[in-house]
């Protein structure tokens, strides 16, 4: 029979569309980036792609018709055996489901291992088993993303461990405590300077508190959000102080192994406090001086001029004065970080602070040791008024904490005597006041008749004037607040 030439043969063009869509799949296959294989129901790889031959170093030809479980994934992350009986890609052609692993190691040609995600899905086939296909990624990169969260999750806590040290400490100051003339004296300053961004040089013997007066200051400032960054001059290694300072790039020097932000960089938009600022050496204080003026500077090893915008709040306990004369500090630095200086007193010249000091250490110190309170007696409180505290505020912290520890029955003893420094100054039987018989003694009811009568007098001089220039306050050297409350405690009132 004669076949006419317009009629096509119906099998040639579903024959072309079954090529097509196998070719299609083939393309696929060889252009996704996740791996891909498949296992019959021995275990036995069936088809691999390009992407599963480059993860794990295997060629298609050595993989195909072995049994890939013993080639790539034969034990767990710890290097312990893998049997393929607890193996999810094995279970997916036993229980029909799709098993989805993300904690598991493939491992290459080599015998290195490389983390991974995969999915096995079963294949079906007219309602009958007949393996599965393997979908899996390398996640070594979001692994070491992970591990690096970890990481600075670590570096987080042991910095927040760091700050609430700080903050212990700062506490164990109190909020700066006392109401001394001295004190009050500080306070105006602080209040003063404290909006501004001028530089402060807090200068005062060791153990005052002069931190404790830069992070007031600090609070009082339009940084106060950001965290007001502290260098301790005095503890930096010489060869280190660029670094500290500026930061460095990997490979600068030895040991430099990754890029480090320096404090200037970690301070930008806040607070630089540079304790014991007269310890920098001379050699650094140009640069230091270049980024006051300038704000720039670059990290050791880079070429790249960055800017930073601090304040800076530098402290010390030696004479800068004299430091400049014997050539030992820059006088143009100097000047430039004494913009606004604060002498912070030495606690032998605000004694009347030393009860409401103590008796604030003292509660923190029994909380910290979880100790019970000991009671804190008028004789106590003389005993630390007749010492001269050549440690200031922090021999006093530390005399109350061992008083606390030693203490029995309730009752505290302080031996002063012992660990005093031998600096000269008056111990404390010379500080016993001598008396005085040309000078009548007052009792309490005529100092308080005297004490109002001299606000009076300060109230008539300023014409009831309260604050700024020329008010009672000023005349008196007390706050503001301090004034309104002993007026209303006294029951004072303007005349007509």
């Amino acid at each position: 029979m004669k076949t006419h030439p317009d009629i096509s043969t119906p099998a040639e063009p579903a024959d072309q569309a079954l090529k097509d869509v196998r070719h299609l799949n083939k393309l696929i296959l060889e252009s996704a980036g996740e791996g891909v294989y498949g296992v019959d129901l021995e275990g036995k790889t069936t088809f691999v792609n390009p992407a599963a031959e480059r993860m794990t170093g295997y060629t298609a030809k050595e993989m195909i018709g072995n049994c890939q479980h013993k080639l790539t994934h034969h034990s767990k992350p710890d290097g312990t055996a893998y049997s393929n009986l607890e193996c999810p890609i094995y279970a997916a052609f036993k229980d029909g489901k799709v098993h989805t692993v993300s904690n598991e190691v493939f491992w290459r040609k080599d015998g290195t291992s490389f983390p991974v995600e995969y999915v096995s899905t079963p294949i079906w086939e007219n309602l009958k088993l007949r393996g599965a296909v393997v979908v899996f990624r390398d996640i070594s990169e979001r692994k070491q993303a992970e591990e690096e969260i970890q990481r600075l999750r670590r570096q987080l806590e042991l910095e927040n461990a760091y700050l609430n040290e700080e903050v212990l400490e700062a506490q164990a100051y109190g909020e700066i405590v006392g109401s001394s003339p001295a004190l009050e004296g500080i306070l105006r300053q602080i209040e003063m300077v404290g909006p501004t961004d001028a530089s402060v040089l807090i200068t005062g013997e060791s153990g005052t508190g002069k931190e404790l007066v830069a992070r007031e200051i600090h609070n009082r400032s339009a940084r106060r959000k950001r965290t007001m960054i502290k260098v301790n001059c005095a503890s930096i290694p010489k060869e280190l102080y660029e670094s500290e300072f500026f930061g460095h790039v990997k490979g600068a020097f030895t040991g430099a192994i990754k890029d480090r932000a320096g404090r200037f960089q970690l301070a930008d938009g806040g607070t630089l406090f540079l304790d014991e600022v007269g310890e920098i050496p001379l050699d650094l204080q140009s640069k230091l001086l270049r980024v006051l003026q300038e704000g720039t500077y670059e990290r050791i090893g880079d070429e790249k001029t960055r800017t930073t915008d601090v304040r800076i709040i530098a402290a010390t306990n030696r004479n800068l004065k004299e430091e400049v004369l014997a050539k030992r500090f820059r006088e143009d630095l100097y000047y430039r970080l004494n913009v606004f200086p604060i002498e912070v007193p030495p606690l032998r010249h605000r004694t009347e602070d030393i009860p409401s000091l103590a008796s604030r250490f003292l509660k923190l110190a029994a909380q910290k040791l979880n100790l019970p309170l000991p009671r804190f007696t008028k004789a106590n409180m003389l005993e630390l008024q007749g010492y001269d505290w050549p440690g200031n505020i922090r021999e006093l912290q530390n005399v109350i904490e061992r008083a606390v520890i030693t203490s029995r029955s309730g009752k505290l003893a302080f031996n002063l005597t012992q660990g005093k420094l031998g600096n000269g100054r008056r111990g404390k039987e010379a500080t016993q006041p001598k008396p005085d018989k040309g000078n009548p003694i007052l009792t309490e009811e005529e100092m308080k008749l005297r004490d109002r009568e001299n606000l009076l007098n300060a109230l008539h001089q300023s014409g009831w004037k309260i604050t700024g220039a020329g008010g009672a306050a000023e005349i008196l050297g007390m706050k503001p607040t301090t004034l309104h409350s002993k007026i209303k405690k006294l029951g004072l009132q303007k005349p007509d």
